[in-house]
């Protein structure tokens, strides 16, 4: 498989929405359809709802007024006409070789669609992450983290807070892996192909609601963001989303078909 070196950023994401990708349904699967004729409707409202097994009670004509997904969430057209993305609490002019973030799985398959990628599997992403080449073949050597056995520090990652957000894509070289890949671990969540399903051999611990009740309905994001514990991250870990969340601070990276 062929993985891109960097996630994608606003400039590549831009140019799938200025092509008119959230108007092309060809381009869209039957679920992001489905997703995007919704209007965007508060699914982590739904999510949460269903957590607590109650029924989402939902204004008149709250589905009707919903508005149709056009962009990423957190970006608008200035007055001049310009890209704006929300940092925070304010508007900014769109910084384009910043990750781009916020974004559903629907939309980052969709991108890919467009770009004639697609997603990489989660093993594909840990592949690219954790493995060496030895005489041209992966060896059976795994690192913890992308860059070697050494815990995260300020130089290999933006982890812990300490970037003050996400920071461009170009950030990081010594976080690379084996292969060139950048920004594996830290700044960004990013969504795989897969659902979130059970390794084998799985068995639910006493706290089994924080993963078997997910099976099959979300799916698998790697590699951590900006605000995550460096004590936390590493290769092999897992987090989980249902594919229509846009608040998480999540983006992709792409492979090759």
């Amino acid at each position: 498989f062929r993985i891109a070196r960097a996630p994608v950023t606003n400039r590549a994401f831009l140019a799938f929405v200025e092509d008119g990708g959230y108007q092309r349904p060809e381009l869209w699967s039957a679920a992001g359809r489905r997703w995007l004729e919704s209007g965007g409707l508060n699914h982590l409202a739904v999510s949460f709802a269903k957590f607590w097994n109650r029924e989402l009670q939902l204004e008149p004509g709250e589905v009707a007024r919903a508005h149709r997904p056009e962009h990423p969430v957190y970006w608008r057209r200035g007055e001049a006409g310009a890209w704006e993305q929300r940092i925070f609490d304010r508007y900014v002019p769109l910084k384009e070789e910043l990750p781009v973030t916020h974004v559903s799985w629907y939309e980052a398959e969709t991108y890919c669609n467009w770009a004639d990628r697609r997603l990489p599997t989660e093993a594909e992403w840990e592949a690219a992450a954790s493995c060496e080449l030895e005489g041209g073949r992966f060896s059976e050597r795994r690192r913890l983290f992308p860059w070697g056995d050494e815990p995260p520090d300020p130089a290999r990652a933006n982890l812990d807070y300490r970037g003050g957000g996400v920071v461009e894509v170009g950030a990081y070289p010594a976080g690379d892996s084996a292969f060139g890949c950048r920004q594996m671990i830290g700044n960004i969540w990013e969504w795989t192909a897969d659902d979130f399903r059970a390794y084998p051999g799985f068995v639910p611990d006493p706290y089994k609601e924080y993963s078997q009740p997910w099976f099959g309905t979300h799916k698998v994001l790697r590699g951590g963001c900006w605000a995550t514990p460096s004590l936390l991250i590493r290769n092999t870990w897992r987090n989980f989303y249902t594919p229509d969340r846009r608040d998480v601070w999540a983006g992709f990276r792409t492979c090759a078909r």
